[in-house]
């Protein structure tokens, strides 16, 4: 196996640096986060940090980079309003979705330079993605500073689901892989699953 120590991750190269420790991981969750600005100008950008954090409430967290070294036009329209939606990306959207992470002028809105759509339901603020096939409305609960490098988890409660009924079992869960679903690994590697195998819960000696 190869080894790095802490000294020589330090030492790396910083595109290599990013790259290794955004993929060592494993997969993450493949999102869009949508939201609106007080001007009215939608926003629409691609997360891979989003988080379960409780079922009872129904709260999602995501982490943010620092916001004082760019201005991020989703935390800001965050904060104006309190709300914002989260969307699945499904396979004919990765590029789109992908190309959202450019950082583009707070007047820009992505849905005009993409084909992503913007989706209004039940009259909620913030913007959906057209045809994605789980949309999550969120409200904003609260923000935590992590000090050692400046970023910030959000905190929100989900509000309300919207989902393809395809995707949904009789107990609950939703079979991703029906939706074209992808996962991110890295910064930049789109999977999509073909199949699972759940395992029923576990107990002590069974």
């Amino acid at each position: 196996m190869i080894h790095y120590s802490e000294e020589d991750i330090e030492d790396l190269d910083k595109v290599f640096r990013i790259n290794l420790v955004n993929s060592c991981t494993g997969y993450k969750s493949a999102n869009l986060i949508g939201t609106k600005s007080n001007e009215g100008i939608p926003n629409v950008a691609v997360f891979s940090s989003i988080v379960h954090l409780g079922s009872n409430p129904p709260l999602l967290g995501f982490f943010l980079r620092p916001t004082e070294i760019f201005p991020r036009n989703t935390y800001t329209n965050i904060k104006e309003n309190g709300v914002y939606t989260i969307n699945s990306i499904y396979r004919e959207i990765i590029d789109d979705s992908h190309h959202t992470s450019a950082k583009y002028d707070k007047n820009i809105s992505e849905f005009s330079v993409t084909n992503l759509e913007e989706e209004y339901i039940n009259k909620i603020y913030p913007p959906f993605v057209k045809n994605s096939p789980i949309k999550i409305e969120m409200k904003f609960i609260e923000e935590i500073k992590i000090k050692v490098n400046k970023c910030k988890l959000i905190v929100g409660k989900i509000v309300s689901l919207h989902l393809e009924k395809k995707m949904l079992e009789k107990d609950g869960f939703l079979s991703l892989n029906k939706g074209e679903i992808p996962t991110i690994s890295g910064c930049d590697a789109y999977s999509i699953p073909e199949d699972y195998d759940r395992k029923k819960y576990q107990k002590p000696n069974k």
